[in-house]
């Protein structure tokens, strides 16, 4: 049976996502989701889930620090995470289907972070655009056990105990639209297309298994 016969992907409640983005994907945090998509098993049972907000850095806004005049929607896509033991294709498929379910045209910019041995296969295997690296940034240790990036913003309440520098992220993009409004992207993007980055990617931990139920019909 192929993939398409036996998973679906619909967009699901943000309160879904919650214990799968906290216990299994590894950042354990909740990002903003504008979006969020759940990958179903001929069960009805989630597999997987998706989720697609606003990026952080304002001068993303329609595509400001992306493309020199042409203006549109710029989401990121910030999680990604599955059940472990699916079958081959199973994460490309469910990243194929999201794009089509978000809207159109968009410009969607996702991270691969190798700090935590991540180069991007999934976005290079569904032919997203790598554009390089994102600008490093500092991870802060206090006496609490607390620890921040940038990204997070930093509170320093408390004493800190050590700053390591991070390695900067992969930033990549899917550009979302006709063939027209695609080529006017790709036309006017203000970013270097660079060849992707190779390297073995390490395995954390997403053997928490969130509580799932069927979908109610």
């Amino acid at each position: 049976m192929s993939i398409k016969e036996s998973y679906t992907v619909r967009q699901i409640p943000r309160e879904q996502v919650r214990n799968w983005l906290l216990r299994k994907h590894y950042a354990h945090r909740i990002p903003s989701i504008s979006y969020a998509f759940g990958l179903y098993n001929n069960e009805s049972i989630l597999q997987g889930v998706c989720t697609v907000g606003y990026p952080p850095n304002y001068e993303y806004n329609e595509g400001r620090c992306i493309f020199h005049q042409y203006r549109v929607l710029t989401l990121e896509l910030n999680r990604l995470v599955v059940n472990e033991g699916l079958p081959p294709n199973s994460l490309s498929y469910f990243v194929a289907q999201t794009l089509k379910l978000l809207p159109h045209p968009c410009c969607i910019v996702s991270y691969s972070d190798p700090n935590q041995g991540h180069h991007g296969y999934i976005y290079q295997s569904t032919n997203w655009i790598y554009t390089g690296v994102s600008t490093g940034k500092e991870q802060y240790t206090f006496e609490t056990g607390e620890v921040y990036d940038l990204r997070r913003g930093v509170d320093k309440k408390g004493k800190l105990i050590s700053t390591v520098k991070l390695l900067p992220t992969h930033r990549y993009l899917k550009l979302l639209g006709t063939k027209r409004e695609i080529k006017q992207m790709m036309d006017d993007l203000k970013m270097s297309i660079v060849p992707y980055p190779k390297g073995d990617n390490i395995r954390y931990d997403a053997s928490y298994e969130p509580t799932t139920q069927g979908v109610l019909i």
